[in-house]
């Protein structure tokens, strides 16, 4: 079983990679309960009270009750996997030879009719084909579903309700706006839309007529989705002279206290402490602006020094794997250097249920108060490397193996003093 664990589960999330083909929720001919349809009421009465016309509440829902026994939107909401990638797999995955060569490609088209852009908004041509390729894969994967449908029943007794019903609203908000018909309302699962799979809320801020129409089309007007998603990234404060940062190599002695997005120092100053170009190089970046190091899959995988504009896309997406995928991709877009797939140690494959784990144990021995959802976010690692304090361990915020037998063999008088029986070598 052991061997099990170390079997990678690749996961694709907002159609990232594999096209959206089915609508917010299957239809059927159920009859609604009368909770769903108090529900609906007060739903419509709330949209109204909060300036949406009539006229798009009745666009919007005519005599459909979009009620669905087992919406497919909210079986997606409440799914997780059982394994979560590493990032070494994640970014292999998402920024393959292929996408590299098809990127390339695509960047050569937009800098002949969008170069205006890069100079309007100070956001370079090169990541915003990497965003796009990212987020549809090239305008391909830009969603089916029903975002009325799924944004309603998302906002019924749901985890997130309070969330899903505030981008429903905007997503009337939009169509009372543009008086769009229903049908033109298409996107993820989760409701992300057009070619940049902006939130509806994203949309209502940052959303941009490019090309002048009076419409704002995310979704048909490339002008309008790739000017929009300038806009959105100019107003984060992204700084067109400035690399996102860089793959790097740690010294031996290096102390891994100091990885995470707390710790700032300047470029000179992680020079001074041994850090270089993953190539052994010494770093070529502007020795006094502030940066972090990153190790996603810990100390055995492969570290990242990151500036300013990468926090910048990790506005856009707070995932980290999501925010180096863009920022490689982007990279290899502007140089001619052969692709190559990341390559670290062999990593332990992190279930949720081996995260919710260590949230409760974290909970519980260091009184904290995470949130145990079952992610590895900065708050549960910054966690982790204190119990691997307490532990006498490496302190890189990766829950390995070890630290997770030493929780299950943690002895409350003793503490983590107790033996860990070594790991018995798996067959390949």
């Amino acid at each position: 079983m052991k061997f099990l664990r170390f079997i990678y589960c690749f996961i694709f999330t907002l159609g990232f990679l594999v096209p959206s083909v089915s609508f917010g929720a299957s239809s059927d001919s159920s009859q609604p309960p009368k909770a769903w349809m108090i529900f609906l009421d007060n739903l419509k009465q709330e949209m109204l009270a909060k300036g949406i016309s009539q006229k798009t509440i009745n666009k919007a829902y005519g005599k459909n009750t979009y009620y669905h026994p087992k919406p497919e939107v909210v079986a997606q909401d409440k799914k997780q996997a059982e394994f979560i990638l590493t990032s070494r797999d994640y970014l292999n995955r998402l920024v393959s030879e292929s996408r590299v060569e098809h990127a390339r490609q695509h960047y050569k088209d937009l800098n002949k009719k969008y170069k205006k852009v890069e100079d309007e908004f100070g956001v370079p041509l090169n990541y915003l084909t990497a965003f796009w390729a990212v987020e549809t894969n090239f305008g391909q994967n830009k969603g089916k579903y029903h975002l009325i449908d799924g944004l309603t029943n998302l906002s019924y007794k749901n985890r997130r309700a309070k969330f899903f019903k505030n981008e429903l609203y905007n997503v009337l908000k939009i169509m009372d706006t543009f008086d769009l018909e229903n049908d033109k309302m298409l996107g993820s699962w989760a409701g992300a839309m057009g070619h940049f799979q902006f939130m509806p809320s994203t949309y209502n801020a940052y959303a941009i007529d490019y090309d002048g129409d009076g419409v704002v089309d995310i979704w048909d007007s490339f002008d309008d989705a790739i000017g929009s998603a300038a806009n959105y990234l100019n107003d984060l404060g992204w700084k067109i002279d400035e690399p996102w940062g860089e793959a790097v190599k740690l010294p031996w002695n290096f102390d891994y206290t100091l990885t995470g997005y707390k710790t700032r120092k300047s470029v000179k100053e992680w020079a001074e402490l041994g850090v270089r170009k993953k190539s052994g190089k010494v770093l070529e970046i502007n020795p006094e602006l502030k940066a972090s190091i990153i190790i996603p899959d810990g100390r055995k995988g492969q570290p990242y020094l990151i500036l300013g504009n990468f926090r910048r896309i990790m506005i856009w997406n707070r995932s980290e794997n999501y925010a180096l995928a863009v920022s490689l991709l982007a990279d290899y877009v502007l140089s001619k250097q052969k692709y190559q797939p990341i390559s670290s140690d062999r990593q332990y494959a992190l279930t949720n249920e081996d995260i919710e784990k260590v949230q409760k144990f974290a909970n519980k021995i260091l009184h904290i108060h995470l949130k145990v959802d079952g992610k590895l976010g900065p708050k549960t690692k910054d966690a982790v490397k204190k119990l691997q304090a307490k532990a006498k361990m490496h302190q890189d915020g990766y829950p390995d193996y070890t630290l997770l037998k030493k929780i299950d063999t943690y002895n409350a008088k003793l503490g983590f003093h107790v033996p860990v029986q070594p790991k018995k070598a798996t067959k390949k």
